[in-house]
């Protein structure tokens, strides 16, 4: 008897997501393994659909009839057994689709996209008799497009019918499933067996015979390089090939990043001081089991040199290393100094990269060609099989939390991988998460500190100023006095200076003087920011854009009052202030481009540049060891963004930012600019006192029940119609109250449902109910039943999610 393939689904949403199995036929038999992508029918009209195939099983007799696998896509399986286990465990933990996991394991380039393509053959249909098979004929018959025709049917419910007809010989049918991205190969010469055997039977020219010797010295080398190595043109290299004496075959070549260089240091060469010692040989210490250890160290303490040491060990004992880092902005230095030290083993994972370029680092990984992932969230999918160690660098980021389906946190997911390899995780930070540090007092994680930094060279002297004094001495630039002083200090000096400001844009708001309202963006409930460059109002949400216009649409006033101010007006007011100063700017809008993060960092490296601005990609991170000032624009702004982490963030970026200051040797100062110089926040940021906010944080957190004392899971209801929204919100609070009469031993503190923050955004209306929790097995399980009985409400489109520990105030 055929064996059953154990199937996800990609066409499956939350409401059917389950395994489901199909009977391998025959002609498949002994192919189909566990990890490979297959295409099965799906469905009542037998939609063909991709599947990964989670378990191969013996047939076993049922009642139930079971559809076959169509066909198998990979020639081995792309999931290994944890990859597949991992798939299973994001289901549970982040309530996704099994087939959604497994997207977001595989890199975008390797998706399959099915084709179906129907076309009428020459057996004539005037003796179909049967009425549902002559419409499918005669609508096959008078379209343009028999393909877009037979999906129409298929939506009608007439998909079995044309599987009648194809079978009964009036329609063929044909089924294609392509990669989006193929493989990248180059044509390579070389000589064949039979001229090996017997070279003395054929006659060649000089050239013939140059170009044979080319060959035959240099094992796969490209068709090209070897006409140009023997002086020859192609056309002698046809001529070999039609007397059989060489041959050409397709020979796979990666697409490679271009931060590429080789080895040419060691990590022997890398010298710890005595505290970065004693971190590395704790941290060295743990092998073969789980353990997390969260290393808080000053900025510039040289954390990154402990990781050297602690991946290069990790490579002497035959295991393999991932390092993550928050951001894309930081992966030209990080890469740079790591392939310095271990050349090719280092492949690089972010979403900079093009579809291909992902994909050969994914298969280098996964051949084992490279042993050492370094990239954003996604890298920790690395498909290595022998992890030793894990760094998660800047572990406080929210970019490691992933706000689209599945809701992953890369640390959570990186905790999950340690446990499977029995390895280490290191979560590092000057400025770590409340929750990581809260563990780490609680003995959870094992707390690692450096307390000084690197170079021996003291924190950065960090001065808060009022700017409501400077406005009421008449001072309305965005700048200080006492910052523009210092910055022309650094110029004479020819030192270098760095400025925050974490809005982009030129002005943030463009409101009416009369009716008080500022321009919305057509698609969401949030102002638009007017971009100057190209004069158009921009929305930093959904992408939209349009001209300024000369009225307000909505009293029709022309009285348009600009207001706030974004980089792009930093860099005119800098440019206006120092105009002998070269000045660069880094953010969303000038580093569109894929290597622009390279560029700009590299430039203001070799000292191209004396100033430069930008958001918070240039907050954290950077090493410049000749900037000496840093000048924080509006440091009370992100105070207020709605959401119980903004404090917390503040002080982050603050300090990180303060500390990319004074890194090299020369005393660092960093000059934070607010109206609100008495907020605790501000002051313990100043003064670099991590363990003085956490006791603030927690004590807020302990009065409030926000995380790490409890668990927040947010379920989000979206649609493009308010009134569906609010219906939806409302019959699921009615749900939550249902199971909570059946299930009474799980703690619940329920808040809402109320209107999102930004209650619009590209289209959808947004409303959220907030559920404080412990996330347990049995919470997870109560979750799930929340999902299942609201997609069983028959709200089409509404959209449901549900989200742990995420962002709230948004």
């Amino acid at each position: 008897m055929p064996d059953i393939a154990v199937v996800a689904v990609s066409a499956s949403t939350v409401m059917f997501d389950r395994e489901f199995s199909y009977l391998i036929p025959e002609n498949l038999a002994g192919k189909v393994q566990r990890g490979m992508r297959v295409a099965v029918p799906f469905g009542k009209g037998n939609r063909k659909t991709v599947g990964m195939v989670l378990d191969v099983k013996p047939y076993v007799k049922s009642s139930i009839r079971l559809k076959s696998v169509i066909s198998v896509h990979d020639e081995s399986p792309v999931l290994n057994d944890e990859m597949l286990e991992l798939c299973s465990w994001l289901r549970d933990n982040t309530f996704c689709t099994y087939y959604d996991a497994v997207r977001t394991m595989l890199p975008s380039g390797m998706n399959i996209n099915i084709r179906e393509h129907y076309s009428l053959t020459d057996k004539p249909g005037d003796s179909v008799s049967d009425s549902k098979k002559r419409r499918c004929l005669d609508t096959l018959t008078s379209a343009e497009d028999t393909d877009s025709a037979a999906e129409g049917l298929k939506a009608q419910g007439l998909g079995l019918v044309l599987e009648s007809l194809v079978a009964e010989g009036y329609i063929e049918y044909e089924l294609t499933g392509k990669q989006n991205v193929g493989d990248s190969t180059v044509r390579v010469a070389y000589v064949t067996d039979s001229y090996k055997a017997d070279p003395d039977s054929f006659k060649l020219t000089a050239k013939q015979k140059a170009l044979l010797d080319t060959i035959d010295e240099n094992e796969d080398i490209t068709v090209k390089e070897a006409c140009y190595l023997s002086g020859v043109g192609v056309s002698v290299e046809k001529k070999l090939i039609e007397k059989g004496v060489i041959a050409e075959k397709d020979y796979e070549v990666f697409r490679r990043v271009d931060s590429f260089e080789e080895a040419n240091k060691s990590v022997d060469d890398v010298v710890l001081t005595d505290e970065q010692q004693k971190v590395y040989d704790r941290a060295a210490e743990v092998s073969r089991k789980a353990h997390c250890f969260l290393l808080h160290g000053v900025t510039g303490s040289g954390k990154t040199s402990v990781f050297e040491k602690l991946i290069g060990r990790c490579l002497e004992i035959g295991r393999q290393a991932i390092l993550l880092i928050p951001e894309i902005s930081l992966t030209p230095q990080t890469v740079n100094r790591f392939r310095s030290l271990f050349g090719e083993t280092v492949a690089v994972i972010h979403s900079s990269l093009s579809l291909g370029q992902r994909m050969d680092e994914y298969k280098r990984l996964k051949r084992g060609l490279a042993k050492i992932a370094v990239g954003t969230r996604s890298a920790v999918f690395a498909p290595l099989d022998n992890i030793g160690l894990i760094i998660v660098d800047e572990e406080g980021e929210r970019s490691y939390k992933s706000d689209s389906a599945p809701r992953y946190s890369a640390i959570d997911v990186a905790k999950q991988r340690c446990r499977t390899h029995g390895a280490a995780l290191m979560l590092a930070s000057a400025t770590p998460s409340i929750e990581s540090y809260y563990y780490a007092q609680k003995g959870i994680y094992e707390l690692l500190e450096m307390k000084n930094r690197y170079s021996g060279t003291q924190l950065p002297e960090v001065t808060i100023v009022d700017m409501g004094n400077e406005r009421s001495e008449g001072n309305t630039t965005e700048f200080s006095r006492q910052l523009v002083e210092e910055i022309n200090e650094n110029l004479r000096r020819g030192e270098q200076t760095i400025l925050l400001l974490n809005r982009r844009g030129y002005h943030t708001i463009i409101s009416c003087a009369d009716c008080r309202k500022p321009i919305y963006c057509p698609n969401c409930s949030i102002p638009m920011t007017y971009h100057k460059i190209n004069d158009t109002l921009m929305c930093h949400y959904c992408g939209h854009s349009q001209p300024i216009g000369e009225s307000c649409p909505e009293c029709g006033s022309t009285r348009l009052m600009k207001m706030g101010f974004g980089t792009q007006k930093l860099e005119e007011q800098l440019g206006e202030l120092f105009p002998t100063a070269k000045i660069l700017r880094m953010d969303a809008d000038t580093t569109m481009s894929r290597y622009a993060y390279e560029k700009g960092f590299n430039d203001f490296s070799k000292g191209r540049y004396d100033i430069m601005i930008g958001t918070q990609m240039i907050g954290k991170g950077l090493d410049f060891p000749d900037v000496t000032l840093v000048g924080i624009v509006t440091a009370d702004k992100s105070l207020f963004s709605g959401d119980f982490r903004s404090y917390e963030r503040t002080f982050s970026l603050i300090t990180q930012v303060a500390g990319r200051s004074g890194r090299g040797g020369k005393k660092g100062r960093a000059y934070l600019q607010t109206f609100m110089p008495d907020h605790y926040v501000l002051n313990l940021a100043a003064q670099q006192d991590y363990r003085g906010f956490y006791r603030e944080e927690t004590a807020i957190r302990k009065a409030l029940l926000f995380p790490p004392i409890c668990d927040i899971c947010a379920v989000g209801i979206t649609s493009a119609d308010e009134e569906k929204a609010q219906e939806m919100s409302a019959k699921i609070i009615g749900i939550i109250r249902e199971l909570t009469q059946t299930v009474r031993d799980i703690p619940l503190r329920v808040l809402g449902p109320i209107k999102c923050s930004y209650g619009r955004i590209n289209g959808k209306y947004r409303y959220r109910i907030i559920i404080k929790c412990k996330n347990t097995a049995k919470f997870r399980g109560f979750a799930r039943q929340i999902l299942e009985r609201a997609s069983k409400l028959g709200y089409k489109d509404v959209s449901l999610y549900l989200d742990m520990n995420g962002d709230i105030g948004v």
